[in-house]
């Protein structure tokens, strides 16, 4: 399984990232976007035809989804459209929240199901993906419906991704024992200021990673505002295993 960072930009896009998205591609899968935050559709035409890709969505902040709508438009007008729809899996109220934002005229919803399969996630059961493989979705610590990921390959390789969550018991149960941790880690560890229930710092993302016994941790979600030498440094100083802060364009082959 091959991880390309799309973006990784926290909160907002910044003046070298998107905003969150991840390309999953690997043998016997479909290739799937993690996230499509603003600027992610337009770096994902250096890789491939947005029309083949399926999505994940972790919550619905404009930060993880708001290129929706641009996909929607790839997918209807090229000249040369897709066949057949994209899964795209989300929490509960993704079509409608997406449809809105789609919609030419306010106060009306797009219906996408011309060209998306939308299914919700059930929360920790483990959904196929591709042949052989699975993701799981468990609920996080953060204001709406969200989720952190578990996807397992068919060759037992294992990568786990927080999404936006503040600690919490779910996020080291998802995280155990997987190869590579696909941590957020929006803030430096100081609770004087950051609101709690929210993000994690870069000392949790590393305390995360070191209790659950993961094999390398890949920090990310690291807004424009936030010191990314600072985060790796309080990461480092908890989890004694391989840390990076990722940047767009990177490639990891798990």
């Amino acid at each position: 399984m091959r991880l390309t960072v799309l973006g990784c930009s926290g909160s907002v896009s910044g003046p070298d990232s998107p905003a969150s998205g991840y390309l999953l591609t690997g043998p016997d899968m479909t290739p799937t976007v993690i996230d499509f935050g603003p600027g992610v559709l337009g770096a994902l035409q250096r890789h491939l035809d947005p029309g083949e890709v399926d999505i994940f969505l972790t919550h619905l902040h404009a930060d993880h989804c708001l290129d929706l709508p641009g996909l929607l438009v790839w997918r209807r007008y090229h000249p040369n459209p897709p066949t057949g729809k994209a899964v795209v899996y989300g929490p509960t109220d993704t079509a409608l929240r997406i449809g809105n934002a789609s919609a030419e005229i306010g106060g009306e919803t797009d219906d996408w199901s011309d060209v998306i399969d939308m299914r919700v996630w059930q929360a920790d059961v483990p959904a196929p993906f591709g042949l052989g493989h699975t993701v799981e979705a468990r609920r996080m610590y953060h204001p709406p419906e969200s989720y952190g990921l578990r996807i397992s390959t068919a060759a037992g390789r294992t990568l786990v991704y927080t999404g936006d969550t503040a600690l919490c018991d779910e996020v080291f149960e998802l995280a155990s024992g997987a190869d590579v941790l696909l941590s957020e880690a929006s803030w430096t560890h100081d609770p004087a200021n950051r609101p709690p229930g929210i993000h994690l710092s870069g000392h949790e993302a590393g305390l995360i990673a070191a209790q659950a016994g993961v094999g390398e941790l890949l920090l990310t979600h690291i807004p424009p505002w936030t010191s990314r030498e600072d985060v790796i440094a309080e990461a480092k100083a908890v989890f004694s295993g391989p840390v990076h802060a990722v940047s767009p364009g990177e490639v990891f082959d798990i």
